[in-house]
């Protein structure tokens, strides 16, 4: 069994939570600011919602959480090899539409429990969550917009995320980018169907 299912419990990241973790910190100043400032407004907006698990023995420290909300893959704007990537597996009739999934807006481990393997174990869980037989939804893709440095993007491969473009210069295209700068997030997806098969 894994940490989190055995020493945490899993709940919705509420305002009484966040008043009584107010420690919690995933050493990532944007990420720390969203959970403790912003998650609470942006869920009753229902711009999306966030979840955690807390310890078991002490309520009040938080070991991980994370933002989900509804997204979905626009393949008739991707590059012909991405489209093809991303709809194999597709049934050829269902070819070419938008493909249901859920964006992963946030997700961050508590720097108490960084390198203890909490990071993938939330991973696993949110993909086993997305494909259990009560889920409310079709949702075929996780999708993420990490951010653009070593540690979040080998996380997200580490997980069996790919890039949805293959290149940053595509990605720039799709998003209506017009500098040359250095993205400071890639998109990221992972096909669920993995997990069922």
């Amino acid at each position: 069994m894994s940490f989190l299912l055995e020493n945490g419990i899993f709940t919705i990241l509420s305002e009484d939570i966040l008043n009584e973790a107010k420690d919690f910190s995933c050493g990532h100043p944007d990420l720390d600011d969203f959970f403790h400032n912003d998650c609470i407004a942006y869920s009753k907006a229902l711009f999306g919602k966030s979840y955690c698990f807390v310890s078991k023995e002490c309520r009040s420290e938080i070991i991980c959480a994370f933002t989900v909300s509804n997204a979905s893959i626009f393949t008739n704007r991707l590059p012909n090899a991405r489209k093809k990537k991303i709809s194999k597996g597709i049934p050829h009739e269902k070819r070419d539409l938008i493909y249901p999934a859920v964006l992963i807006g946030r997700l961050g481990t508590s720097c108490v429990y960084q390198n203890h393997n909490i990071g993938t174990e939330l991973m696993d869980f949110i993909k086993a969550w997305f494909t259990e037989p009560r889920n409310k939804t079709g949702c075929r893709y996780l999708v993420v917009d990490a951010y653009n440095t070593e540690v979040p993007i080998s996380y997200y491969k580490k997980n069996g995320f790919e890039f949805m473009f293959s290149t940053e210069a595509q990605e720039r295209e799709y998003r209506y980018i017009e500098n040359d700068e250095p993205l400071k997030t890639r998109l990221m997806f992972y096909d669920l169907i993995r997990i069922i098969e």
